[in-house]
């Protein structure tokens, strides 16, 4: 195994040429030159270095996960050999939507971390996309018709979306009998969220109306719907309890939010996955198969 393969795999996880120093006992001098030295033999610049972070070059990228791959398949290969016991050990980074994160990962680790206690989790909530290479995140959970280019998603569970409002929004302003009908009332959404596509009775309809509140937390639409200030579309994982107490109110039952929508785990498409990965998006897929919120 070139050692420089190991170099470059460990500088795209610390983040820095300073830090996978630290981590490999060396200065960021010589960590640097060696990255030079791949890069000059590979003929192609690998990572863009700028004052205040790393990030990977088109090149870069494909080649990190050939490299990942490679390293994983020499451990595969190793403990074949020598028959040592499948210890999973190593960082893990996940990323997860702030809500869905707060009450269905965060809640359900503990068996995970009981399971695996060698393995370094690290969960950063955020309702924002991120670019899992620049942004170092080994698996991320997203809520989305579908997955980005260069990554793998595995499909955990649907999320059925619902229109809602709080009951005395509704006694005030008036339920709307048909979509045309949301035209005359006031609609709350995330950054990104609009124009909402929904599943019929004929079929799909598309809604595109301003937010009445600007916000890039579903949370906050939440609140809001819960509040009265307007009708939301909202994901039955989030809003099912609310329903069910009352709290809330379906509106046009007979419609929801597309069934395209999945709640996926994603991660950079590699021949071989890191086996920190593969085993949290096995937990997850148990966890998930009844999911917790339809309890």
């Amino acid at each position: 195994m070139d050692p420089d393969y190991q170099l470059f795999a460990t500088i795209v996880a610390a983040g820095s040429l300073s830090a996978a120093g630290r981590t490999l006992g060396m200065s960021p001098t010589m960590v640097s030159k060696r990255l030079a030295r791949l890069e000059a033999r590979l003929g192609t610049r690998l990572v863009h270095r700028t004052t205040r972070r790393l990030s990977l070059t088109g090149a870069g990228i494909g080649f990190h996960a050939d490299v990942l791959a490679i390293l994983a398949a020499i451990e595969a290969a190793e403990r074949a050999v020598t028959g040592r016991q499948d210890v999973v050990r190593g960082p893990l980074r996940v990323s997860a939507p702030t809500a869905f994160g707060r009450l269905y990962v965060a809640p359900h680790l503990k068996g995970f971390v009981d399971r695996y206690p060698q393995i370094d989790l690290r969960l950063d909530l955020s309702d924002a996309f991120s670019d899992l290479l620049s942004d170092r995140v080994d698996l991320a959970i997203r809520i989305a018709p579908a997955i980005g280019a260069g990554l793998t998603g595995h499909r955990l569970a649907s999320s059925r979306r619902v229109l809602c409002a709080a009951p005395a929004y509704l006694a005030q302003a008036g339920t709307p009998l048909n979509i045309a009908g949301l035209d005359e009332h006031r609609l709350l959404a995330s950054d990104g969220q609009m124009p909402w596509r929904l599943d019929g009775p004929h079929g799909p309809i598309v809604v595109d109306h301003p937010s009445h509140v600007a916000t890039n937390s579903g949370e906050v639409v939440r609140e809001l719907a819960l509040s009265g200030v307007g009708i939301a579309l909202r994901s039955l994982w989030e809003v099912g309890r609310d329903i069910a107490a009352g709290r809330l109110a379906r509106v046009l039952p007979d419609h929801e939010g597309s069934i395209d929508v999945g709640i996926y785990a994603v991660h950079p498409a590699t021949p071989l996955v890191p086996r920190g990965v593969a085993v949290l998006i096995d937990y997850l897929t148990d966890l998930y198969r009844i999911p917790p919120w339809a309890a």
